[in-house]
């Protein structure tokens, strides 16, 4: 089956469109573009620069995808936009490519749900089947694993590491890194304990036993939170754990977690 690209749309000579590519009335698509196979483009979407687009992609009306970054610092450089298979754009979501100083690349993976007024900055990286719910608007620098769910109207600052299996809640309004398998809400953002229902989905209950313990240790207990990452490192090979420990020592801007008081 051929593509199948409305009369009224606006396909500019350069624009590389796969098989089976819908294209509905007053869309346009820059030169620069790549469509891949079984993509569906609904009306009034708009897709500008060099952006490629993988197969069965479902994008929805009004959508803005690869305008040029939201960022005083760009002067026309060469950036990109890059976006996987099996993803869900809904209404007038917007996505921006990279930058010059992030790479020059904004990427994102496979099967996930950006649902509407969605916004994703410049060299944002997002991983497989993440959930990004109504006006969930995430800055430059982000960088969110796989699994991940971020609810309806929160705001992630730039440069900011979200996790594997991670939620931030509605709402909510996150300043620091949070780690795989684990649950923020607030503003600002706090953890709240380990993101569970989710983990139920995927993980066992062994291991769901193990990042339970692993929390409370890191979170709870009082003691300096990268000597004990270190320590649980030492003491286990739980892959689940050690991604954990992992995280933790790795951030750069910090875990959002409400220490405990320790008597003097």
């Amino acid at each position: 089956m051929s593509s199948k690209i409305s009369p009224h749309a606006i396909v500019e000579d350069g624009a590389t469109i796969g098989k089976n590519v819908e294209i509905a009335p007053f869309c346009f698509i820059s030169k620069d573009t790549t469509i891949g196979d079984g993509t569906t483009i609904a009306q009034n979407t708009c897709i500008y620069g060099k952006t490629t687009i993988g197969k069965n992609n479902t994008i929805f009306s009004h959508a803005v995808i690869g305008s040029i970054p939201q960022d005083l610092k760009f002067d026309g450089e060469d950036v990109e936009l890059i976006i996987g298979d099996n993803n869900t754009i809904r209404e007038f979501t917007l996505f921006n490519p990279g930058t010059k100083g992030g790479g020059g690349k904004t990427i994102i993976g496979n099967n996930n749900l950006f649902m509407g007024y969605v916004h994703l900055g410049h060299d944002v990286i997002i991983g497989n089947n993440c959930i990004l719910a109504n006006a969930a608007t995430l800055a430059g620098h982000v960088e969110l694993g796989n699994h991940v769910v971020i609810g309806g109207m929160t705001p992630i600052h730039q440069f900011i590491h979200i996790g594997d299996y991670a939620m931030v809640g509605g709402a909510s309004a996150l300043a620091q890194d949070v780690p795989p398998f684990c649950m923020a809400e607030g503003n600002r953002a706090k953890l709240r304990g380990l993101n569970l229902t989710g983990l139920r989905r995927h993980l066992g209950k062994d291991d769901i036993n193990a990042l339970k313990t692993t929390y409370r240790e890191l979170f709870e207990s009082g003691e300096a939170l990268k000597d004990t990452a270190t320590r649980i490192l030492d003491e286990t090979n739980n892959h689940y754990v050690n991604n954990l420990c992992n995280f933790v020592l790795k951030t750069k801007r910090g875990i959002p977690f409400e220490r405990k008081k320790t008597d003097v």
